[in-house]
């Protein structure tokens, strides 16, 4: 799978991280268009310090109403499909170009900077996009950073046996339906009950895990490879869908087909989908036949 094809990061769509991007971009853009007056926006405008903070601090507003109302709507797209890297990109540009278009009107309808609106718009975009990109970048950046950095806590409890199930001790207790997850190296890292595992994604040379705790959908990372765990543990129920994924056949709800082809949805409280190709699309309706429903 292409990265424009691949599904982004939940924590750029998460509710609480979309409201500190919001505040951040409000702030930094406030800060460098005062500090910095980028591309001579104080001199073309001619405008005191005073009226350019002014000036900055509503038209910083305007753009804020036209970013939040843009995040809700990804926040409802996203809660019934997945959005690719390429969407998410088309997404932001969609973003700068609608606010360098509303600024541009601005400029020459209201405050008349220039006769020639099409040269208004063009330094518009290129402002826009130099200013609200850099914190996009930086913010981005910081919420990847904080995502990888709880991923690794995760897996150093993991080591301190917090996580840690040995197989034949689950046997012991009756916890034979555990399914167990081990490294490269054959080391058990991770252990879920069946019911409670949606399905696996590959990430390089590690695998991804989505599951579900206490009804919230979480994840964890194991360095290995989707055709490892396919041989270590063939009679668990988990089925390809995906050169790119591999999904717990009882979980499975329906699958339907969308725009960019067959999608699978779960039976969970979280409206979570996952591609299905034609590569793997008999053998899995095979061992989906009579359980499930199917949308075609």
């Amino acid at each position: 799978m292409l990265l424009w094809e691949k599904k982004i990061p939940d924590y750029l769509t998460d509710r609480k991280n979309i409201v500190s991007f919001l505040l951040f971009t409000a702030v930094f853009a406030l800060i460098f268009i005062n500090i910095y007056a980028p591309f001579g926006v104080d001199k073309w405008m001619d405008v005191t310090d005073l009226q350019l903070f002014v000036y900055s601090s509503v038209v910083i507003l305007i753009g804020m109403l036209v970013i939040v109302f843009s995040r809700m709507l990804m926040h409802i797209f996203t809660r019934r499909r997945a959005i690719s890297y390429g969407k998410y990109g088309l997404w932001i540009i969609g973003e700068i170009s609608v606010l360098a278009l509303v600024y541009a009107l601005i400029q020459w309808y209201f405050l008349h900077v220039g006769n020639d609106l099409l040269l208004v718009l063009r330094n518009s975009i290129r402002i826009t996009a130099y200013i609200i990109l850099l914190p996009y970048v930086i913010f981005w950046l910081y919420v990847s950073f904080k995502d990888k950095y709880a991923i690794l806590e995760k897996l150093k409890n993991s080591r301190s046996g917090h996580e840690l199930t040995d197989l034949s001790q689950s046997k012991a207790t009756g916890l034979s339906s555990l399914i167990p997850f081990h490294d490269e190296k054959g080391v058990l890292k991770f252990s879920i009950k069946k019911e409670d595992l949606l399905y696996l994604e590959a990430a390089d040379n590690y695998i991804v895990i989505h599951y579900f705790d206490n009804q919230k959908l979480s994840r964890y990372i194991v360095r290995n490879t989707l055709k490892r765990i396919e041989q270590k543990i063939p009679n668990a129920g988990l089925v390809r869908s995906h050169r790119s994924y591999m999904v717990n056949i009882d979980n499975v709800k329906v699958i339907r087909k969308e725009k960019e082809g067959l999608i699978i949805g779960f039976d969970s409280p979280a409206n979570v989908t996952v591609p299905i190709s034609k590569t793997y699309l008999d053998v899995f309706i095979r061992r989906l036949s009579g359980t499930e429903s199917i949308e075609m």
